[in-house]
This record gives C-alpha cells, structure tokens and sequence, in this order.
C-alpha cells in the first residue's frame, strides 16, 4: 500500500523540513519490507480566499481529488479526531494494507483545519492531542508516526513501550 502526505501550507528550509525528512526517509527504506511504500507529499499553499469557509472548502477540495478513489483510505488529522496510541494507528494501517487498500492519504490541514467534506469524506479522523501544534510540527509529529507504525509492524526495536 502506498503512504502519501497532504498538507496545506509549505515547508520552509530549516531544521523542521530536515527533521520531517529523516523521518519520511527511514520510512521510505523501512515501509516495503512489511508492504507499505512511501509515495512521497503533496503539499499546496493556503488559500487566499476572503473567509474560513472558502479558504477551507478550496483546500479540501484538493485533498478530496487526491482521495477520488475508494480504494484510497483517507486519514484526516483533526483536533476533533480520535486519539489513539501508536500501537493503534500501526493496527489501523495494517488493517487498510490486509483489506486489499492501495493508497493511504494522510491529510494535515491549514491553519483554519479540514473542510467538513473531508472530514465527512476520511476513514479515520486522528487528533495529535489536544494542545495546537504549529503546521512545521504538526508535519514532524505525523512523519515521524508513521515511521514509527512502519516499526511496529516490523517488530523493530525503534519502538519500545
């Protein structure tokens, strides 16, 4: 199953892009041996629109293109999300992989969150807790996530509880 990021906003040079990085390259390597491959981010700039409606609609609207697909399962990070354990969130994509999924978008939204389509739209709503993060960290924190399910699923020692 291919992993794919999407966010709203762009990353700047500096110490937050190569952190996001090392982490998308070690799941880059690590990813096919337990099925999963790493198809890179798409990332596209906020919108200028006036108002939060509009700006949020337009970038969802570019989300929910790259998740036309069924066989695409679409995870939205949401402050209303579930929170779950990252024992949790390795399990939910070996589920999505085992059940025949091709794709897997995870979509980190702008400063205004996700449109009310993609929410409606994702398999999985996932908080990163309840304090905001800002987007650069927010990228850290979802990388290195799914390095770290990519771990789990191998058994490797990256992940100790």
């Amino acid at each position: 199953m291919q992993l794919t990021v999407f966010a709203v906003g762009r990353m700047k040079s500096g110490p937050e892009r190569e952190l996001t990085g090392r982490y998308l390259g070690r799941l880059e390597k690590a990813g096919p041996a337990v099925g999963l491959t790493f198809a890179g981010v798409t990332e596209i700039a906020e919108s200028r629109a006036s108002d939060t409606d509009r700006r949020k609609a337009d970038e969802g609207a570019h989300c929910l293109s790259l998740a036309e697909d069924r066989t695409t399962a679409l995870v939205a990070f949401d402050e209303g999300g579930k929170t779950l354990s990252s024992d949790e969130f390795a399990r939910w994509i070996a589920r999505q992989r085992d059940d025949g999924r091709k794709r897997a978008l995870f979509a980190i939204g702008g400063p205004d969150g996700h449109a009310p389509s993609v929410l409606e739209r994702a398999d999985l709503a996932v908080s990163l807790g309840r304090m905001t993060w800002p987007h650069q960290i927010a990228r850290i924190l979802v990388a290195e996530q799914l390095y770290r399910a990519v771990s789990i699923l191998a058994g490797h020692p990256y992940h100790r509880q």
